[in-house]
């Protein structure tokens, strides 16, 4: 039997490609008509499943048995409701693309194929199997150190400095982060933050982006950080699928000299649901999502 617990979005050129972990067999699925709607650029479902439907009919009449072996269960729709899809394994996915027309699918099949090979795509596993872990023990979370154990952990093997805080100067698009030379000083004045509001915590969150502590991977360390202070501290999470790429990025490109409207982005997006497997899954979707050029 399939897991409901472990849910996946993926992202291929701005597109969600659903994906649900199966325990029993220890593979992920794949939705079949967001796959068909990613090749096909299709805007919605309806165009898809048409085509789909086609593309199994012919695929039948030349008995190729990609149509045969796809399974069903049930996803989460845009309307918020789950019904039963079709998805197909890893093997069926690139069977798919390559009975797709166009040059879409081989891009398509050069990301689904050798992504899980990347830095991404390893640090990305390590990063759902957090929350199963007790890594960072409660008394810590907030501190330079926790964040350190994210880091470290995520990117342990990965990068040779995992864990470390860096000892070169940074910028990225004109801004300079918090200069080496003091920033053992800097995270020392961060961890001092109170964190016992929102507002707080999410000032703390725009400090350590400005510290950025690390060579590479500070966004998505820090996003794991936010999210276990307001749950320490609020009972909260950031649902982070309902903040969009460009919005959050443009908002924290400004938060350096005013964190508004990225704290009402954030504000908007809280939820309740901090025990929840799949927001938290969803959650390291979105955050590795931020990081896609």
């Amino acid at each position: 039997m399939i897991s409901m617990n472990k849910i996946s979005i993926r992202f291929f050129d701005d597109r969600e490609v659903r994906a649900i972990w199966d325990e029993e067999n220890n593979k992920w699925w794949f939705s079949v008509l967001d796959i068909v709607a990613v090749l096909g650029e299709y805007d919605d479902y309806e165009k898809a499943r048409n085509y789909w439907k086609y593309l199994k009919a012919k695929l039948k009449k030349e008995n190729n048995q990609l149509g045969s072996i796809t399974t069903q269960f049930k996803l989460r729709s845009p309307d918020g409701k789950k019904r039963l899809s079709n998805v197909l394994d890893d093997a069926g996915v690139i069977s798919l693309a390559r009975n797709f027309p166009g040059n879409k699918a081989i891009k398509f099949l050069d990301w689904f194929t050798y992504s899980d090979n990347s830095i991404d795509g390893q640090s990305k596993k390590k990063a759902y199997s957090f929350f199963e872990s007790n890594l960072v023990d409660t008394k810590d979370i907030g501190t330079a150190k926790s964040l350190q154990q994210i880091h470290a952990y995520i990117f342990g093997g990965l990068y040779d400095f995992a864990g470390q805080i860096r000892q070169k100067n940074i910028s990225k698009g004109g801004f300079q982060f918090a200069v080496s030379h003091f920033l053992g000083n800097t995270l020392k004045r961060i961890e001092k933050m109170p964190e016992n509001t929102f507002e707080e915590i999410a000032d703390k969150y725009v400090e350590m982006n400005i510290a950025h502590p690390f060579m590479e991977g500070n966004g998505r360390s820090t996003r794991i950080w936010l999210d276990l202070i307001l749950k320490k501290r609020l009972k909260k999470c950031v649902d982070w699928s309902k903040i969009g790429k460009n919005d959050y990025l443009k908002a924290m490109i400004k938060s350096s000299t005013n964190s508004t409207v990225l704290k009402n982005l954030l504000k908007n997006a809280m939820t309740d649901e901090i025990d929840s497997r799949e927001m938290f899954m969803k959650g390291i979707d979105y955050s590795y999502y931020y990081e896609e050029n």
